[in-house]
């Protein structure tokens, strides 16, 4: 059976863990799971311990464990921690002996493409068996906005990320509607055919936004990412003051990375707005916070262009 399946006895930590609720997922009672689930259970707490801010203490626990799927959690903590270069070495070394390993892939695909190396990090996702999150990244929906043959729902989300990354949203489409032939009531796909649904627009959005309030407004999965998602939805729905409502309650309630996400999008709203003191405050906030964030690299990229553009028609002195 499917561990991840309606029936399978991981269902709700996976369901936790990609509704952004991580403090469940690390409470997670493991005691009665099967064998079989006991690492994948482990490494899906890990990865929430270190994405909620603990790397230390996640790496720490797992010091003397060597196996690829722990290797890759100790790689995909050094990427959370900005040492790139480190974990895309150990992630190799991985590729080299463990690429068939669900965990490597997934991982692996995250910190590949996290570094720039997209076809690479297709390459060793395509080697995924019914593996959805390899199908879904963690989204950085500000980049959204400007966070495959038979997989698990894993797999399906990593690889509809990168495409929508690489503003392939006809790759992205098709990836989703297959995984909608077989998974069916996977979460996961749903969150990733709302993705795609922010890219195609028009009645898509309104779709989009229903999954995105569901999750954000039931307490039972509610969190600081599940509010994020719904305040992108609404924006595109052209919602502001509801957009700013949900953006204010994932800012009061985030920690550590999923913060500097809410900051980064409540730049973009404020800038839509036209609210120049709380932009210049958030961003202000987010250099402070990662001054490398994709949205900081993407505006000094743009700002350069501009004034390449702006440089050619200087007036001239006679």
């Amino acid at each position: 059976m499917d561990p991840f399946s309606a029936e399978g006895e991981l269902l709700t930590l996976h369901n936790a863990f990609h509704q952004g609720q991580y403090q469940t997922v690390q409470e997670f009672d493991t005691s009665s799971l099967s064998q079989s689930n006991v690492i994948t259970a482990r490494v899906l707490k890990l990865r929430a311990q270190i994405i909620a801010g603990d790397s230390q203490g996640a790496t720490s626990s797992i010091k003397s464990e060597n196996g690829p799927d722990f290797t890759a959690v100790k790689a995909f903590a050094q990427y959370y921690n900005d040492d790139t270069s480190g974990s895309a070495k150990q992630i190799e070394q991985l590729i080299e002996s463990s690429s068939e390993n669900a965990t490597v892939q997934v991982l692996g695909g995250i910190v590949l493409q996290g570094v720039g190396r997209t076809e690479e990090a297709l390459s060793l996702l395509s080697k995924h068996q019914g593996n959805l999150e390899a199908y879904n990244f963690i989204p950085s929906f500000s980049h959204i906005l400007p966070p495959l043959t038979h997989l698990s729902p894993n797999s399906i989300a990593l690889i509809t990320q990168i495409h929508l990354q690489q503003n392939r949203t006809d790759l992205a489409l098709k990836e989703v509607t297959a995984a909608r032939k077989w998974a069916q009531d996977s979460l996961l796909v749903n969150i990733a055919e709302s993705w795609v649904g922010m890219r195609v627009g028009a009645e898509s959005y309104q779709s989009a936004f229903y999954v995105f309030e569901e999750m954000a407004q039931t307490p039972s999965s509610t969190s600081p990412k599940s509010l994020i998602s719904q305040a992108v939805s609404e924006l595109h729905l052209g919602r502001l003051p509801e957009a700013e409502a949900a953006l204010t309650q994932a800012l009061q309630q985030s920690d550590a990375k999923e913060y500097v996400e809410a900051v980064a999008n409540a730049v973009v709203l404020a800038t839509i707005m036209g609210k120049d003191k709380e932009q210049a405050q958030y961003l202000e906030e987010l250099r402070a916070k990662k001054g490398e964030h994709g949205l900081l690299v993407d505006l000094e990229e743009k700002g350069k262009a501009f004034d390449a553009a702006a440089g050619k028609y200087a007036a001239k002195v006679a």
